[in-house]
This record gives structure tokens, sequence and C-alpha cells, in this order.
């Protein structure tokens, strides 16, 4: 199993979907990923508009960087409705061909011979299995990915595709304020499984929603600030960091300052009761 950094950088919003980084831009924020200790990339082919791999593969071509030094992860299967693509409606495709035809389009636009790891995106109410794992195998066995895994899976859906082929991760949405993934044995399946999971958005809304739960968790967070000398967001990546299933976040910053207290936060080990009195204002009640 590929071994990746502790934290990832999520690479959606570094294109047309966000900051709209130029090639210099975008091959300065490589180095300085690199630098902060973050070496796996996360992408999609979806990320702006099927444009954000091309962008990011001639930037990391041109920092001279080594590619054996960072780790790739991509995912495939949604289908949007835009300019590049002449698609009718939002839809998921996990048939054999286009999953082997996505791999190798991502592959082209990154610049490199192989992924990482491969995600399927979303599950799809019409894949079936055996195309996926025929499809996996193949990939595997031209080497055009070391790894595979899937995304936004529940744990039936990851039975079911698992039972066919090997599954190494699940690239959940997992945060203080969105804790379904504990709620509905997602992270106890992964556990149990020896499954890797990833959490995208770990910070959850956060910082986005001012309503009543996120001023319960601010006001807990006050206390432990100062005890842990901690930022809200370090205590938010720790909160899920202290999950004993090894979770690892998919951090979308590209602010430097953000991405080395990101890392820092790894050497964050929460008191029991601290974790369980985070969880207690996000549920708005005590555990039963």
């Amino acid at each position: 199993m590929t071994m990746y950094s502790d934290i990832i950088a999520g690479c959606m919003s570094w294109g047309k979907w966000g900051k709209q980084l130029s090639k210099q831009e975008m091959m300065a924020q490589i180095q300085l990923t690199i630098e902060a200790g973050i070496t796996t990339f996360d992408h999609a082919d979806i990320y702006g508009d099927y444009s954000t791999e091309q962008e990011f593969g001639v930037a990391f071509v041109q920092s001279g960087i080594k590619r054996e030094s960072i780790q790739l992860i991509s995912k495939c299967g949604i289908q949007l409705v835009g300019k590049t693509r002449k698609t009718k409606t939002k839809h998921y495709n996990t048939s054999k061909e286009y999953i082997i035809w996505s791999v190798e389009k991502s592959l082209k636009n990154l610049q490199t011979d192989y992924l990482d790891l491969l995600l399927i995106h979303r599950p799809s109410p019409l894949m079936d299995p055996n195309e996926i794992s025929e499809a996996i195998h193949t990939l595997k066995e031209t080497g055009k990915i070391l790894d595979f895994g899937v995304s936004n899976f529940t744990p039936s859906q990851l039975l079911l595709v698992g039972d066919k082929t090997p599954i190494s991760v699940n690239q959940i949405e997992f945060s203080l304020t969105q804790h379904r993934a504990i709620s509905q044995g997602v992270l106890d399946q992964l556990l149990a499984k020896n499954i890797q999971p990833m959490s995208w958005s770990p910070l959850g809304n956060y910082f986005k929603e001012k309503n009543k739960t996120n001023e319960k968790i601010r006001k807990a967070m006050e206390k432990l600030t100062n005890k842990y000398h901690a930022t809200e967001d370090q205590l938010l990546l720790a909160w899920i960091l202290n999950h004993p299933s090894r979770v690892i976040p998919v951090i979308g910053t590209t602010n430097k300052n953000r991405l080395e207290k990101a890392v820092q936060s790894l050497n964050i080990k929460l008191e029991l009761e601290d974790w369980f009195v985070l969880l207690e204002q996000s549920q708005g009640h005590p555990v039963l």
C-alpha cells in the first residue's frame, strides 16, 4: 500500500474553481506545500471543469521536482455538465471502458506514468462491481495505478465493490461539524478492515457558517486553545486525527501559515474528556 503524507493537499480550488493560480504560482504552491511537509496531492478529473489536472501537470513538470518524491491521487466517475464535455445531465459512469479512459486522460494531463491512488469519486446506483474490478485489474497490471480506493461510499457500497477488488482507501466527509461517519458505522468498518480513511472538508462548516452549534463549539474552544497552545483550526484537525482509524485530512488551503499549522496539529493529543466535550457541543447533547 502506498504511503501518503499525514496531511494531504486538496487541489480542487487551485484552478478555475478557486484561486485560479497561474503556472508560476502553481509551481510555487507545489514547492511551498512540499516544504511544509505535505507530499500528497489530491485531484479529481472534474476539478476546474476538467482543467486543473492539466494545469497542475504543466506546473509540476516545469518545477523539476522528482515524481517519486510526491504522491498523486485522482478520482473519476462523475460526469459534469460543462463547457468541455457534451453531457446532458450530471451523472456517474463507472463502466470498465470509462474508468480506463479517464485514468489515461488524467495521466496525460498530470504528465505522469502512474497514479499512486485512483478513487471512484461517487458511488453510482448502476455500478457493476465486476466491471470495476476488471478495470482496476487492467490498470494495476499495466502499472497505471498503484492503489485503488473509493470516495463517499457507505459500508454496504464498500462491501459491494470490495468483494471483487481490494480497496485501500475511502475518502469521506468527516469533521467535528459533520460526523455521520461515526454514527453510520463508516469509520468502524474502515478500522475493522484496515482501510485508510481520508477526510475531505475536515474543518467542516465551522468557519463558513454562523449558527448555534458552531457558537457552542467556539465557546468550548476558548479554554482548549489556551490549554493546548493551539488555534481553532488546529483543534478541529486534532479532533479527527485523534480517531483510532488514523484519518488523513485533505486540506484545501494554499496559505503557507495554515499549511504549517495543519502539519503541527499532528502533534496535538487531545485528552479523552476534551474530545468528548467537543463532540457534545457539536451534537447538542451529551453522549447517550
